[in-house]
């Protein structure tokens, strides 16, 4: 791989070592012949239940509609994508525009809906901000199309070779070992730990860093998790950056078998919790069909399980806006078959399925 800096940083890194990078401590996850059984498993699964019978309904965007929005609004876009207007510009995570979560378009996990603006249509973007290297949060097609709206690129180690790799110039990208901070426009970003790992094949182990982001505006504290595994990382991370007003967490995609990359539901709760989050908005979920759960089981399981627990959750439709200034608590729109505001709204049709 090619790098931002000349020198290859990601070999200075602490995590790595013996030619990969490393989690702080090696979680549990399907290795072998168990990971192979999983394939095999998924490929041939019923997803009756994994899927949705019909297409999910989605709040539309206009770029006019984005560029009359107030300051310090949030639009999830579908999985780990989210949009979001911060200091007057906006910055996007993970970006996944394309049909399939899949290293080709004829194969692999198909969106359940369409995303609610078309990616020519998306505003001018100050960063794109990656977590990792996985299919479902780096598309090369999306991203070789941002570049032309997008002035910065930041990534984990490792991750930003593979944009420059794919014609993204170097000083444009950003990369980032835990606990480094970097100034955008006046907000502050600090790729913080996570528990996960990388490769986009099977011939590759780990050769990229995977991160969370801290998110600082001067006024608002985000936390965007990637994706990770439970682990005591988020109660240093609350330690060292809390409280935040707003914790993205995935929720979705989980399973016992692989609790030790992917959080299970009650492990979102704690983590909001390590982290001193206010209000938690639930990710990767309602997207992609990556695990056999039922395809709406995170959001019923998140919506009991912050009921319980006394976390303020918020869960919007895919497009619908969420204001930082204005808690809206979740509403099951996953259940309905309407839109639940029909001046902005329409019930997305698609052939996803």
């Amino acid at each position: 791989m090619s790098t931002a800096y000349g020198d290859e940083p990601r070999y200075r890194s602490a995590r790595f070592r013996d030619g990969q990078f490393h989690n702080a401590t090696a979680p549990k996850q399907p290795g072998g012949w168990q990971l192979m059984k999983l394939w095999w498993q998924f490929m041939f699964k019923d997803s009756s239940r994994t899927e949705p019978p019909e297409a999910l309904s989605v709040t539309p965007l206009t770029q006019d509609q984005l560029r009359r929005a107030a300051d310090g609004t949030i639009y999830r876009l579908g999985h780990s994508t989210v949009l979001m207007k911060l200091n007057g510009k906006f910055w996007m995570t993970d970006p996944v525009f394309s049909e399939r979560a899949s290293p080709v378009q004829w194969a692999g996990p198909k969106r359940f809906t369409p995303t609610p603006i078309a990616l020519e249509d998306l505003p001018p973007i100050a960063a794109v901000i990656l977590s990792h290297d996985h299919f479902d949060h780096l598309d090369r097609d999306t991203v070789v199309k941002l570049a032309a709206k997008t002035d910065v690129f930041l990534a984990p180690l490792g991750v930003g070779d593979r944009l420059i790799g794919w014609g993204i110039g170097a000083e444009r990208v950003r990369q980032l070992d835990w606990w480094q901070t970097v100034e955008v426009d006046g907000l502050q970003f600090t790729a913080t730990p996570a528990q996960h790992f990388s490769g986009r094949s099977f011939f590759e182990k780990n050769p990229t860093l995977w991160v969370s982001w801290v998110i600082y505006t001067g006024n608002h504290r985000l936390f965007f998790s990637g994706d990770t595994g439970y682990f005591d990382g988020f109660a240093e991370i609350g330690r060292r950056h809390g409280p935040f007003d707003l914790t993205l967490l995935e929720a979705g995609a989980y399973d016992e078998r692989w609790a030790g990359v992917h959080m299970l539901p009650e492990q979102v709760i704690q983590a909001h919790r390590d982290l001193g989050g206010d209000w938690l908005l639930p990710i990767h979920n309602a997207t992609f069909d990556l695990a056999f759960h039922s395809w709406d089981e995170p959001m019923e399981k998140m919506l009991a399980l912050s009921a319980q627990h006394g976390v303020r959750l918020t869960m919007p439709r895919i497009g619908e806006a969420v204001r930082l200034d204005r808690y809206q608590a979740a509403q099951p729109w996953w259940r309905l078959k309407q839109p639940r505001h029909a001046d902005t709204s329409v019930t997305a049709t698609s052939n996803a399925m």
